[in-house]
C-alpha cells in the first residue's frame, strides 16, 4: 500500500507556528512515528508553499492508494486545488483531507474549505494526530 502526505503552504512550520494551535511536533517527527506504526505502508511526504506544485502533486498522486492533504490557507481560497482533488476521487483514489485545528471555531475566513465536498473524508481539529486517522481511514474504511 502507498500513501501521500501532502502538505500546503506554511505547514513545514507546523512545531514552531503558534505551537498553542498547532502543537509542538514537527511533520518530521510524526512521518517517523507514522512509519513506525505502519511498517508495511509506503509513504511519500511533501510539502509545498506553492500552490501549483500541491496541484501536480495531487495530478500525479492517482498511482497512490490514497492521498492525505492538508493544503493550509489554500483550503479557504484554492478552487484549483478543488479541481484537482474532485479529478482525483473521480480516478478512485481517496482523498482524505486534515485540519490541525479546528477551522470551524476559527476566524470567519477559516470557517469554510472549498475542498471539503468532494474529498473522500475531512478530519477537522484533532491536532497532528488527525493524520494518523487519515492513514487509518485509508487502510481501513468504515
Amino acid at each position: 500500500m502507498r500513501i501521500l502526505i501532502l502538505n500546503g503552504a506554511n505547514l513545514n512550520l507546523v512545531g514552531k507556528r503558534n505551537p498553542a494551535i498547532y502543537g509542538n511536533k514537527s511533520m518530521e517527527q510524526l512521518m517517523v512515528e507514522i512509519q513506525r506504526q505502519w511498517k508495511d505502508v509506503h509513504f511519500s511526504y511533501y510539502q509545498s508553499n506553492h500552490e501549483g506544485d500541491i496541484i501536480d502533486q495531487l495530478q500525479n498522486g492517482i498511482d497512490f492508494d490514497g492521498i492525505i492533504i492538508n493544503a493550509g490557507g489554500y483550503s479557504h481560497t484554492s478552487v484549483s486545488i478543488r479541481d484537482a482533488i474532485e479529478y482525483v476521487v473521480e480516478q478512485k483514489t481517496p482523498v482524505i483531507e486534515v485540519h490541525i485545528s479546528n477551522i470551524r471555531a476559527r476566524e470567519d475566513f477559516r470557517r469554510v474549505s472549498l475542498l471539503s465536498d468532494v474529498c473522500t473524508r475531512t478530519i477537522i481539529g484533532k491536532g497532528i494526530d488527525g493524520y494518523k486517522e487519515a492513514v487509518d481511514y485509508i487502510i481501513n474504511p468504515h
